[in-house]
């Protein structure tokens, strides 16, 4: 067992908000910061936008996780990718970028999240980027390090899809990330120039040349050094040793919504029945630790396309790719350039909701293979939704004591019947869009799930039987005052010295849409409640 020098903070995990904290901390210069990545440091597709197909099941880039099977969807293990590089999932994902609604982060300071509403995030999220298109006014930021684009790609499967919606009822918006987030959209994405802008290019490369900032990648985090209720430190492996690394002032768990809880569980930090199970010994009872655990459940319909040109299942296939990757290479546009879904939607199920509770991805192809994410022989297209705000909870909990166990994740999909409505109704819209006159000429047949599956309980047991995640975990380390959380609005953990928490774990809840955008501004959040008591 060897022993690391001093540092003011170590983080653990260069994520999304991981990389954005120690880049911030260390602007200065001074502060010392050791940031420790389990996974590599890079992975050649990563900077391709197409790579969140390339790497959905890579094992270099993904910790491929897998759920626990479960009743309520069909006993199935479902796949959880997870990024396992610098930058943590932003170097794998599918580049959607989504801040949620106000309502989101005032709903978090209404649960005595003090610092934590709208007014005070919406600084942060404006600092944090570089928006492209236009000047935002008020809304946008136009000197951030995370480049922001809408998509470029035109299509006129688009143009058909905007008219569909718009005879279906709902409205175009020219800025889902402004003032109002309801209606149908191009996305913004975390491209530029065709390049993934994930925040290990963004934050962590321009930093990397600094001094006081350290990275080691390849270098999992075992359990959190502690002395008393005060952590002084983090136990890590590096090359099959074990290296113990002191911090003079705090320790961030940047883990992830996966990892956190598990790293806190292995040093002795969580429910009392959990640790006892596996025979760790209690250092401090802290019952949440784990728990308040939601995702996106994510339904998709697929139709058959009659036009030609359209569908990059055509066009992306034998020696249409081969254009697509020139295309690419010259103009860093096309295909290889795009993100999961070049168009959203949000919508709401019910006329009296205030704001959007849906949300559906607008694709001008269709998979075969979701897991390894190979495109359909033929023309087609898909639609996907999920519930913006679900209520279902579920749970992760080590399974083991063994560090590199993966820990058990418990979904508990579909447990509310506000989820079970909310995903049923928007199922059938995405069927009223894309059933709508404009779309005539180009619709071809549902043929997944296809047109039999009609009534309420046919589309929900589908839903059970075939819906994925839409890899947004979150709550695992809930943030609010009081024993039923995890850290408190500054981020600390309750009743633990010296030990932070800045990831997606801390969220009381989802934001409305893609989580990436709030987990890098949780990131910038925390260097500045750091800072601020340094």
């Amino acid at each position: 067992m060897g022993t690391d020098i001093q540092y003011d903070y170590i983080i653990v995990g260069a994520g999304s908000a991981g990389a954005a904290l120690a880049s911030r901390l260390t602007e200065d210069g001074r502060t010392r910061v050791l940031l420790l990545e389990a996974g590599r440091a890079n992975h050649f597709w990563s900077r391709l936008p197409v790579s969140f197909g390339l790497l959905i099941d890579h094992p270099a880039a993904n910790w491929r996780f897998k759920s626990e099977p479960e009743p309520g969807t069909a006993n199935r293990a479902i796949p959880v990718p997870r990024g396992k590089l610098l930058g943590g999932s932003s170097a794998i994902n599918g580049l959607v970028f989504v801040r949620g609604q106000p309502l989101d982060y005032n709903s978090w300071a209404q649960f005595g999240n003090r610092g934590w509403g709208w007014d005070d995030v919406l600084p942060i999220f404006r600092r944090m980027e570089t928006y492209e298109k236009g000047d935002g006014g008020d809304w946008r930021g136009r000197s951030g390090p995370l480049r922001v684009s809408e998509v470029p790609d035109q299509n006129p499967l688009y143009e058909a899809l905007f008219a569909a919606a718009v005879a279906a009822g709902y409205k175009r918006n020219p800025d889902y990330n402004g003032a109002d987030q309801e209606g149908i959209v191009k996305t913004q994405a975390t491209i530029s120039h065709g390049r993934r802008m994930s925040t290990a290019h963004c934050y962590l490369a321009p930093a990397r040349k600094r001094a006081n900032l350290r990275i080691v990648t390849e270098a999992p985090a075992l359990r959190l050094l502690l002395d008393g209720a005060h952590c002084t430190g983090v136990a890590y492996e590096q090359h099959g040793q074990v290296v113990e690394a002191r911090a003079g002032r705090e320790v961030v768990l940047s883990a992830g919504a996966v990892k956190s809880p598990q790293i806190l569980e292995l040093s002795g930090i969580g429910r009392p029945e959990v640790l006892a199970a596996h025979g760790i010994a209690v250092r401090h009872a802290l019952p949440a630790v784990g728990e308040n655990f939601r995702d996106h459940i994510n339904a998709r319909i697929q139709w058959r396309i009659k036009a030609h040109g359209v569908s990059y299942n055509e066009m992306a296939r034998g020696v249409g790719l081969v254009g697509q990757v020139l295309k690419y290479l010259t103009t860093g546009g096309g295909f290889l350039s795009l993100p999961s879904a070049p168009l959203l939607a949000f919508l709401k199920t019910r006329p009296e909701l205030d704001t959007p509770d849906v949300q559906m991805h607008l694709v001008p192809y269709s998979i075969k293979d979701p897991k390894r994410r190979k495109l359909q022989t033929f023309p087609s297209m898909t639609v996907a939704c999920y519930q913006l705000r679900p209520e279902s909870l579920g749970s992760i909990h080590i399974r083991s004591a063994d560090p590199h166990a993966d820990p058990a994740i418990r979904f508990n999909f579909l447990a509310d019947p506000i989820d079970q409505r909310a995903m049923v109704d928007g199922f059938r819209m995405m069927r009223r869009i894309v059933e709508a006159p404009p779309m005539d000429a180009l619709r071809g047949d549902e043929y997944s799930p296809g047109a039999a599956v009609t009534s309420d309980e046919q589309i929900l047991s589908w839903i059970r039987q075939n819906s994925e995640t839409a890899y947004h975990p979150i709550g695992t380390c809930r943030m609010a005052p009081g024993p039923n959380a995890v850290v408190d609005d500054q981020l600390k953990v309750h009743g633990i010295g010296g030990l932070r928490i800045a990831d997606a774990s801390i969220m009381p809840t989802m934001p409305s849409g893609n989580t990436n955008a709030a987990c890098i501004m949780i990131g910038e959040k925390a260097a500045d409640l750091l800072r601020a008591t340094a």
